[in-house]
């Protein structure tokens, strides 16, 4: 991929603390106009990554840029960013909590006023601009910080696990918002380890473990990783069935489980349909992100990696 094409890249990146590196050799190539997603356990060295790429902190080794600079912070104002540890001044409205930090980005306080009220009315919480950021909900919180990283219409979004502690309702809007940003032009980088968001909005990720990349590419590259999996139903189950699967088939008692054979389904249903068990059931099932991460990454590293997005609770 050219390297115009990207908005972030980053080749060999190395962070230190002590003798632990945090960040161990990482290459990342995010390309403009993408949801690309950083996927890995808690600890997994997700945040460290992105605070280098964003020039908060420098790389003891390796190169990083953004839109093409190697200092980060020359494009700040191109950027927008939600830091995992959230920080809002909690005697300020939320309205005014936006145009903020859109000043802080060298948008003008008017504009920024009109942008907050706009974009509030539009994720739902337009009752809400006027009252005060400790009377907000946890949840309604993050999303005033959310529309304060964008009110200045950045065009790279980093998101520092930006799902964590919403509840369902909140996290369809912050996806909803990011899908928004994208189709405005935007590049958003997010880190999760909820698998659920990065399989239904990403257009790449890499998976990120022991401070590694683990692997790159998109969901689908990342699933055919593991073979499918096909579940069969016989109509007359026999002796001599189980012989008949491949190895490691497993059985619930009325449908078998197994991997895709290596040379495609089709001469394995003509042998049993000749032996008589016939097909009262077929279904033909891709891995999940989950499983495939599971796999690429290990079942020990793969840590506190959620496969579903958490309920979460108002604050």
């Amino acid at each position: 991929m050219n390297g115009n094409d990207l908005a972030v890249s980053a080749q060999g990146l190395v962070k230190r603390y002590g003798e632990r590196r945090v960040v161990d050799g990482v290459d990342l190539a995010v390309p403009r106009g993408a949801i690309y997603g950083v996927l890995g356990p808690n600890g997994a060295g997700k945040t460290t990554t992105l605070r280098t790429l964003l020039g908060i902190i420098e790389p003891d080794e390796g190169r990083r840029a953004v839109f093409g600079h190697d200092a980060p912070r020359d494009v700040s104002d191109r950027i927008g960013y939600l830091p995992e540890e959230r920080g809002l001044y909690p005697a300020m409205k939320a309205r005014e909590a936006i145009a903020f930090m859109g000043a802080l980005r060298g948008l003008d306080w008017k504009t920024g006023r009109a942008r907050a009220e706009q974009m509030m009315e539009a994720a739902g919480l337009g009752y809400a601009t006027e009252q005060k950021i400790r009377k907000l909900s946890k949840g309604m919180a993050q999303l005033v910080q959310l529309l304060g990283s964008v009110v200045h219409r950045p065009d790279l979004l980093v998101l520092d696990e930006p799902f964590s502690g919403l509840d369902p309702v909140n996290q369809e809007k912050l996806e909803a918002l990011i899908l928004a940003e994208r189709d405005r032009g935007a590049t958003i980088l997010f880190s999760t380890h909820i698998m659920a968001h990065a399989e239904r909005i990403c257009d790449r990720l890499a998976i990120i473990a022991g401070g590694r990349r683990r692997f790159e590419g998109t969901v689908d590259d990342a699933r055919a990783t593991l073979p499918q999996q096909v579940r069969y139903t016989p109509a007359h189950a026999g002796t001599d069935l189980a012989a008949l699967l491949p190895a490691g088939a497993t059985t619930d008692g009325r449908a078998w489980r197994f991997e895709m054979p290596a040379g495609g389904i089709e001469p394995l249903l003509v042998t049993l349909i000749e032996r008589g068990h016939g097909i009262a059931g077929l279904s033909i099932e891709r891995p999940g992100l989950h499983d495939a991460f599971v796999r690429i990454v290990g079942e020990s590293a793969a840590g506190d990696v959620t496969h579903a997005e958490p309920a979460g609770t108002f604050a």
